[in-house]
């Protein structure tokens, strides 16, 4: 089973390129109304105009707010400080900093450009992996 989560947004190809150049990833489809972002080949997001009707009607209501109440849209990182930066280059909206999780991987909270809840985390540690930032793969 594999998870291709898709959230509505305002500019399809804006969202593309912000996410793009966020994860690392690269576009799929391409399109203004429709997207599939893919990370090595496999599908991780897709982005879809809120006011599109397809085939299937509007897939929700863009003033309702905030988009995506109580979902964020989670994404390990093998290259989770480059990503950390990328953000800082973005100027992101960060809701929390990067940080050391209760589960020892680490973490950065953000808002995408729609304000849905992003997350950013480094791959859970191995037994006797050091933590520390830089480090995430050094056992100790």
């Amino acid at each position: 089973m594999r998870l291709a989560p898709l959230i509505c947004v305002q500019d399809v190809e804006v969202s593309s390129r912000w996410y793009q150049r966020l994860l690392g990833c690269e576009s799929g489809h391409g399109g203004t109304k429709y997207e599939r972002l893919n990370s090595k080949g496999r599908l991780i997001l897709q982005l879809h105009d809120w006011n599109e009707e397809h085939q299937h009607g509007r897939l929700g209501d863009p003033d309702l707010r905030p988009h995506g109440n109580g979902v964020l849209l989670w994404f390990e990182l093998e290259d989770y400080e480059a990503a950390v930066q990328r953000a800082a280059e973005m100027q992101v909206e960060v809701t929390r900093p990067s940080h050391l999780s209760e589960n020892l991987n680490w973490e950065l909270w953000l808002r995408d450009l729609d304000g849905y809840a992003v997350v950013l985390t480094s791959p859970l540690p191995q037994s006797g992996q050091d933590v520390t930032p830089g480090n995430s793969s050094k056992p100790r």
